[in-house]
C-alpha cells in the first residue's frame, strides 16, 4: 500500500450546507457532473423507536456537502443521481446505507464502490473508516459523536465538522484500493461483488415484535414459563418504546428484562431490588407489575422453524461451506467475500447442471463462473475438488504485479 497522505485541515472548505429546495437542486445538477461521488448517510436510530435518515452527506474533489432531509419536503433530485450508472457512488459499508436510502426516500444505487468491501477483498486487517482514515491519511479518529443524536437542530458545529469527515476522505481511499485491486488482479471480482450489494438491498422493514423477541440476550438461558414472562415483557417495553418514541433499549435493557421474567416481582418492594433504577421504577413501576400480575401463556413461533430443509439440501449446504472455508483460508480473507450465504443456500437448492446454470444464481457472476465453477459443480455432484486449487493458480499468475 501507500504510505499515509497527510491533509492540510486548517485549509479545508467548510461544507455546503443543503436546506432548501434551491440548493438541493443546484447540488443534484453538480453531482451529476461528476464521474464519481462520495456518499455517507446519518440516522437517529439510538434516539427513536423508528429511525429516519436526518443527514446525509456527499463528497466530490472541490466540495463537501451537507444535505438535511428534516428541512426538506422532497428530496426526489437526489434520485437520478444514485440511478446514474456513469457515476461512481463511493460507500463505505454500504450495506445499511443503501437499505435507508431505499426505506426513506425510494432511491436505487448503480454503479458502486465500497471501501469496507474493498479492503475486505484485500484481505486488509483492519477495515474500519476511522483505522483507514487514521493510517492513510493522518486523521484521527473521533468517537464522541458515534453516539451523536442526529435528529438534533440545529446541529453542534463540531458535529457538522465529523459527518463530513466521513466522507471527505472517500474518493482517496477509493482511488488507493482501486490500484491495489487492479495490482492484483481483483477489480472484475470487486466490480461483481459491488454490482451485487447494490441489487440484493435488504429493505429495512418496521420492527416485527416475534422476531425481536428471539434476539434478546440471554433469553436462551431462561426455561419455559420465564420465557413466557420474557416475552410479555418484551410486548409491554415494545409498546412503551413506539410511545415514547425512543429506542426499546432506552426503556429497559435485554438483561433487565431478562432479570424480571426470572425473578417475577408482585410488588413495589420487590420490584426495587430486580435491577430496575429509581427512575424507570417511578415512569414504569405500575405498568410492569400490571404485567407481572397478569397472564404468560404464549410464546412466538422460531423464525423459519417450519422451514427445515430437507437432508439433501442441508450435506450439499454444508459442503459448500467448508469448500468456501477451505477457499477463503487460501486467499486470507473472510468466507462471504468468496461467497454470500445466500448463493451457498441458492446452489444447494437447486444444484446446477452445466457452467452457464451457475450465472442464474444470484451472487454468481461471470467472474466467479470462471474462478469457482468448475469447483461448485463438481462438489454439487459428488466429485472430489481441490479448494485452493484456483488460489494457488492465480498468485502464481499474478506474483509479479502483487504488492503487500
Amino acid at each position: 500500500m501507500q504510505e499515509s497522505i497527510k491533509p492540510n485541515l486548517e485549509q479545508s472548505k467548510p461544507p455546503i450546507l443543503v436546506t432548501s429546495p434551491a440548493a438541493l437542486e443546484e447540488l443534484a445538477a453538480r453531482l451529476q457532473q461528476s464521474p464519481r461521488i462520495a456518499v455517507d448517510t446519518e440516522s437517529n436510530s439510538l434516539f427513536a423507536y423508528r429511525e429516519r435518515v436526518c443527514l446525509i452527506q456527499f463528497s466530490i474533489p472541490d466540495d463537501d456537502f451537507l444535505v438535511d432531509p428534516l428541512a426538506l419536503a422532497d428530496l426526489s433530485p437526489l434520485g437520478p443521481v444514485f440511478a446514474a450508472p456513469e457515476i461512481e457512488k463511493v460507500f463505505h459499508a454500504a450495506e445499511n446505507d443503501l437499505a435507508v436510502l431505499q426505506r426513506d426516500f425510494g432511491f436505487s444505487c448503480q454503479n458502486l464502490f465500497d471501501t469496507m468491501w474493498a479492503g475486505r477483498i484485500l484481505g486488509w486487517p483492519a477495515v474500519g473508516l476511522g483505522r483507514l482514515m487514521e493510517q492513510y491519511f493522518g486523521v484521527p479518529p473521533n468517537k464522541k459523536y458515534q453516539r451523536y443524536n442526529w435528529g438534533t437542530r440545529p446541529l453542534d458545529p463540531k458535529a457538522i465538522s465529523y459527518a463530513r469527515t466521513d466522507t471527505q476522505y472517500l474518493l482517496r481511499l477509493r482511488d488507493l484500493q482501486a490500484a491495489e485491486l487492479q495490482a492484483r488482479g481483483r477489480w472484475e471480482e470487486a466490480q461483481e461483488i459491488f454490482e451485487y450489494l447494490s441489487q440484493h438491498v435488504s429493505l429495512l422493514t418496521e420492527a416485527n415484535s416475534e422476531a425481536t423477541f428471539w434476539r434478546i440476550k440471554g433469553m436462551h438461558d431462561l426455561n419455559l414459563a420465564e420465557k413466557k414472562w420474557l416475552y410479555q415483557l418484551h410486548l409491554w417495553r415494545e409498546r412503551t418504546a413506539e410511545r415514547l418514541d425512543r429506542p426499546p433499549v432506552k426503556v429497559a435493557s435485554d438483561a433487565q428484562l431478562v432479570q424480571l421474567a426470572q425473578v417475577q416481582p408482585h410488588t413495589l418492594e420487590e420490584l426495587s431490588t430486580a435491577g430496575l433504577s429509581p427512575g424507570q421504577l417511578r415512569r414504569f413501576g405500575r405498568e410492569l407489575l400490571s404485567v407481572l400480575n397478569g397472564r404468560a401463556d404464549s410464546l412466538p413461533r422460531f423464525p423459519g422453524e417450519e422451514e427445515r430443509p430437507p437432508e439433501a439440501v442441508l450435506e450439499r449446504y454444508q459442503t459448500l461451506r467448508s469448500w468456501r472455508r477451505e477457499v477463503a483460508l487460501c486467499r486470507g480473507v473472510d468466507s462471504d467475500v468468496i461467497l454470500p450465504n445466500a448463493t451457498l443456500w441458492a446452489l444447494a437448492w437447486n444444484p446446477p447442471q452445466r457452467s452457464e446454470d451457475l450465472l442464474h444464481i444470484p451472487g454468481i457472476g461471470q467472474w466467479r463462473q470462471k474462478t469457482y465453477g468448475a469447483d461448485l459443480l463438481g462438489l454439487l455432484h459428488g466429485a472430489e475438488v481441490s479448494p485452493c486449487r484456483q488460489a494457488t493458480v492465480q498468485a502464481a499468475q499474478l506474483q509479479k504485479g502483487d504488492r503487500p
